[in-house]
């Protein structure tokens, strides 16, 4: 596995203080973020799971803890949209350069608006996909919002 990811060479050129954690992929894993989550021995709520989805037919990014769903409803609300979908894994992969269980946030081919879940922000540090599978970035959770430029909304429920 690579120390170097599109992801970590974003975050390094932000300036963004972070460290790598790996842990073993499961690609079987029913719930990807859940598995990564037990691998670290961290609480699910620290774990987030990158979605890609569309809202009114624009390409977006929502990161939500681990053991959370992700409202459509609330999701196109905070894009500003009337409705929202997940994309399909081969969208994403071809949008992010990532594959589904290694996309990352972060020096996706595209940049596109994100947010990240407002519970997540009580937490002293979150993880996050650092663009390979088996790789996550542990960071201060206002460092994750500077990085993407992004902001926090609630997304589940």
């Amino acid at each position: 596995m690579s120390k170097a990811t599109r992801a970590t060479e974003a975050l390094r050129k932000a300036g963004i203080a972070f460290t790598l954690h790996r842990y073993e992929y499961d690609p079987d894993s029913p719930r990807i973020g859940l598995a990564a989550a037990e691998a670290l021995g961290e609480p699910p709520c620290r774990v987030l799971k990158t979605l890609m989805a569309e809202v009114d037919g624009r390409p977006v990014c929502a990161l939500i803890p681990s053991d959370s769903e992700v409202s459509m409803k609330k999701l196109a609300a905070a894009f500003g949209g009337k409705s929202a979908r997940m994309l399909p894994p081969p969208e994403a992969e071809k949008l992010t350069g990532y594959h589904v269980g290694g996309i990352s946030p972060f020096g996706q081919r595209r940049a596109v608006p994100s947010l990240v879940e407002a519970t997540a922000l009580s937490e002293p540090h979150l993880f996050v996909n650092g663009g390979q599978r088996g790789l996550q970035l542990r960071l201060a959770p206002a460092d994750l919002l500077r990085a993407l430029g992004g902001r926090a909304e609630s997304l589940t429920g």
